[in-house]
């Protein structure tokens, strides 16, 4: 018979997980920014404006979860991660399945196959982002929002319902994964104040708006915490900073407590992401997405040319890889992980890595 150990109490030192969502401009980048010590993975370019810390855009789904794995891997000092923004990450992954099944479009697949494929992917990657919390990092997932009719059996007439803006036919897939992975999931929206105006109250007048977080369930949107929260608070950090306090110095405090000696350990800088060695050169002439893993990656054209003639015979050894058919391009964007292992394997010799 199994033995497994009972533990009760409050689980500490563990990040929080949260997802944000709201209108265009109402200011989930900046609230996202003022979470501890952050890190954007920034896929639509919104916080080119913004004074944060960021790595590269990722310009295919394999980037992205290459630079989440650079992160778990302690490549830069990071209290919080922050994906801005999922909708956008979504595509992403939409196009990395439809170039490695040879695709035009998730609706291909027929009989829905291609939103299973996309939802069993999304639950995947949840799933790896679930080692940062354990790590003690903040995981922050930021999304646009947007309405649609709704109508309740009991009631009478339609109303506009806020939700999570995802693919039209994808959202009621993705949209729960995402509400369910998260601890704190935040509506942000404009509330506008009003007053009456006469002594009977039948005449009202808009005195302004205001920016709040609606943080629990509404039958106009979707919220939740699990932190006692009031159901509405002002768009401020200051509102949820009390959660925040140090899960890093949570797990310090409880290494020490066991006798464990723990130092502090340097800060490293983002450049330190792409471990590229002394005068790589950035393949020109293929696909941005096909270039990015390689310069991450610290993979030379000569080596990807390798394997193509030598080890799986498709192409002559003298076929430039910028000569190589686009389809080809697309197939080792939407295979790298198999493609750099083979690198791996058989070209330590051919070239070494830098």
């Amino acid at each position: 018979m199994a033995n497994f150990e009972i533990t009760s109490g409050k689980v500490t030192g563990k990040g929080i997980k949260t997802t944000i969502y709201g209108a265009e401009g109402i200011g989930k980048s900046t609230l996202a920014g003022q979470f501890p010590n952050p890190v954007f993975i920034d896929t639509e370019g919104s916080t080119d404006n913004m004074n944060v810390r960021r790595l590269p855009k990722p310009t295919s789904w394999q980037m992205l979860r290459d630079e989440i794995e650079f992160i778990r891997n302690g490549g830069a000092s990071c209290g919080t991660l922050v994906i801005d923004t999922f909708d956008w990450a979504e595509q992403l992954c939409i196009d990395a399945l439809c170039e490695k099944y040879q695709k035009k479009g998730i609706e291909d697949f027929g009989y829905g196959n291609g939103y299973v494929y996309e939802r069993e992917e999304i639950a995947r990657f949840l799933t790896e982002l679930e080692n940062l919390p354990l790590m003690g990092i903040h995981v922050v997932i930021l999304c646009h929002a947007q309405t649609r009719k709704y109508e309740l059996p009991e009631e009478m007439g339609q109303f506009d319902r806020w939700e999570l803006k995802l693919g039209k036919k994808t959202g009621s897939q993705i949209s729960p994964l995402v509400k369910e992975w998260a601890d704190m999931v935040l509506f942000l929206n404009y509330k506008t104040n009003v007053i009456a105006t006469d002594k009977d109250g039948k005449k009202h007048k808009a005195i302004g708006q205001e920016r709040v977080m609606y943080t629990n369930h509404h039958s106009c949107w979707d919220a939740k915490n699990r932190y006692g929260l009031p159901d509405v608070l002002p768009l401020a950090w200051e509102s949820i900073s009390h959660l925040f306090g140090s899960p890093a110095q949570n797990l310090i405090q409880k290494a020490e407590t066991q006798g464990i000696s723990v130092q502090a350990q340097p800060e490293e800088s983002l450049d330190d992401f792409q471990p590229i060695g002394q005068g790589y050169q950035r393949v020109t002439g293929i696909p941005d997405a096909l270039a990015d893993l390689m310069e991450e990656n610290n993979v030379h054209a000569e080596q990807i040319q390798h394997v193509s003639s030598e080890i799986w015979k498709y192409f002559p050894a003298d076929m430039k890889l910028q000569d190589y058919p686009e389809d080809y391009h697309d197939w080792l964007t939407a295979n790298w992980p198999e493609v750099f292992q083979a690198v791996q394997q058989n070209c330590a010799d051919y070239l070494p890595f830098d």
